[in-house]
């Protein structure tokens, strides 16, 4: 078999194609569903039924389990999707993965892609000139779906030609006569096989190419289903390397599974597959076996069906059996990979590239790596309070050590959601979206310079400590104090940070201000008078003054945030 340069560039133009295909779709999805696509997906996965419902739905029609595990695992990134939520979903994609073989098994191995898919562009195309947006956008959906399968088409014309010379793999056939070893061996090849090629339905066909060609028998090319299903969890797996914890724990979850399922099977394997014969045989058809009175065309076209039985009968089973235990599930993959205490070490969480990363996601996904951000320096104001009035010299050096390197951190996260925002303004976008972008560059900033504040008050307080400066306990009561005050401006804006729905009083937020800078004011008069009575040293009152003045920045960038967030009349605010 010769594969040139050339037929290399058709593969990877057929690859360009489907990648495009499902990016037109995505978007354009994304357009459609709009904000309602977060409720879309809560409501089908409310519950572990609808989750295998939606799994199963949507495997069907993609025909790849691996695509569905990708865009959950990207969902799960971006948190429109629970771990525990997407424990259904996974299962139901296995059942839909089954489509395939029964579309392999009764229309045979070619099926012109394009009698189904151009009269679809046909009937879709006018809605493309079409001057409303809804109209327009599930034209461009439909299309995006028909490019889809026009790039497959393409990808298994393009592909080394296997199925055509499938002499390449006659030698497996030396493998099959070893009994339950070869079971074994055959789950590893279905495995690798499924790992290389990415798609567990293209293996599929390959079996049964085998199979018509008498290499290996109805034992062999079920094992290799078995291993087809371990091997589809690889594709989820590499997409979660970069993803959150969550989105790991759903990939391990999809291996899992399919793992689990595949061990249950092994010690009944052979009395399985003899069940699925009979229920073939019961049903009118013939035997994948080789039986006396049937001619060895018969029992090559009863493989393929009794196959499509075998992948349905083995992933039901398996979804019916392990659907009662999806709390134990969650429980093992959360034991397995466990949150890490990460706050300590740069992290992305939310933001990612990829092709689910439209616009309405990228915007949700960098809400939610702005708030992880404004935690984390959460935290470092809540440390910045504690030094100030510590007396252990050891637990303050312990604290500014964690409170330089939250603030090196700082700098990493407003560079890099500033950069993915500004990537993201690149597109096409409502002025909703501009705005929403705009806003939270801004926020992004303004969180940047608390840590800076934060980490001059930790300064600060090395210059006390080097000059041997002394503060009575008036001085470090005042500055507790009015850290206090500040958290409580700090705290509204998490919380609205955290839920942009919530409503807010902006006549308190300016009370809040209010009360933040008259304690400063109160503080500058009495620190004046101190001076000049010479209550203490000019240096105590140096340090003591550059302290509350950078906490009253914090407290003005607060402030900042919130009204940033907040309209005029105080109901609606929006990131």
């Amino acid at each position: 078999m010769e594969y040139s340069f050339f037929d290399l560039l058709k593969l990877f133009g057929a690859l360009g194609l489907f990648l495009f295909g499902m990016k037109l779709m995505s978007e354009s999805l994304q357009k459609v569903a709009g904000d309602r696509l977060r409720n879309i997906l809560s409501a089908m996965t409310s519950n572990r039924f609808k989750g295998i419902f939606t799994g199963f739905l949507i495997t069907a029609i993609i025909q790849s389990s691996s695509a569905t595990t990708v865009m959950l695992v990207s969902f799960v990134n971006a948190g429109l999707v629970t771990f525990a939520e997407s424990i259904g979903v996974i299962m139901g994609s296995n059942i839909g993965t089954t489509v395939t073989a029964w579309l392999i098994s009764t229309l045979g191995f070619k099926i012109d892609i394009g009698m189904l898919v151009l009269p679809l562009v046909g009937v879709t195309f006018p809605l493309l000139f079409s001057k409303k947006a809804s109209r327009y956008n599930w034209g461009m959906v439909i299309m995006g779906f028909a490019l889809i399968f026009i790039g497959l088409d393409f990808l298994n014309h393009s592909t080394p030609d296997i199925n055509n010379n499938p002499e390449i793999l006659q030698f497996l056939s030396n493998f099959s006569d070893k009994g339950f070893f070869s079971v074994l061996i055959f789950i590893l090849i279905g495995a690798i096989l499924t790992m290389i090629i990415q798609s567990s339905s293209a293996t599929m066909a390959l079996t049964l190419v085998m199979c018509f060609n008498g290499w290996i028998s109805y034992e062999m090319a079920a094992a290799m289903v078995l291993g087809q299903n371990i091997g589809t969890t690889i594709t989820a797996n590499l997409a979660a390397l970069i993803a959150n914890t969550s989105a790991k724990r759903t990939a391990m979850a999809h291996l899992f599974f399919n793992l689990f399922g595949v061990l249950l099977i092994l010690p009944v394997f052979f009395g399985f597959l003899e069940l699925i014969s009979g229920i073939a045989v019961r049903n009118g058809l013939a035997s994948p076996y080789n039986v006396d009175g049937q001619t060895a065309e018969q029992t090559a076209a009863a493989i393929p069906v009794a196959l499509a039985i075998f992948h349905t009968v083995f992933n039901v089973l398996n979804t019916f059996f392990l659907i009662w235990f999806v709390k134990p599930i969650e429980r093992l993959i959360i034991r397995i990979i466990k949150q890490k205490d990460d706050d300590e070490e740069f992290k992305l969480q939310y933001i990612s590239t990829g092709l689910l990363s439209t616009i309405d996601l990228s915007i949700l996904q960098a809400r939610k790596e702005l708030m992880v951000f404004t935690e984390k320096v959460e935290k470092m104001f809540s440390r910045t309070q504690m030094i100030l009035s510590e007396k252990s010299l050891k637990k303050v050096l312990r604290t500014q050590e964690k409170i330089k390197k939250t603030e090196g951190m700082a700098d990493q996260f407003e560079e890099e959601i500033t950069a993915y925002l500004a990537e993201v303004s690149k597109q096409e976008l409502s002025q909703s979206s501009v705005e929403s972008i705009n806003r939270m560059l801004q926020i992004t900033t303004q969180i940047e310079s608390i840590a800076d504040a934060c980490y001059t008050i930790s300064k600060t307080i090395d210059r006390k400590i080097a000059s041997k400066a002394k503060f009575d306990e008036t001085l470090v009561n005042n500055l507790v104090n009015f850290s206090n005050v500040v958290a409580e401006q700090f705290d509204l804006m998490l919380e609205v940070i955290r839920d942009p729905e919530l409503k807010i009083d902006l006549y308190k937020v300016k009370a809040m201000m209010k009360e933040v800078r008259n304690t400063h004011e109160k503080l500058q008069q009495e620190h004046f008078k101190n001076l000049k009575n010479g209550v203490y040293k000019t240096k105590v009152g140096v340090i003591y003054a550059d302290t509350y003045a950078e906490l009253l920045r914090i407290g003005d960038l607060a402030n900042h945030v919130v009204r940033l967030l907040a309209s005029q009349d105080g109901v609606k605010h929006d990131l």
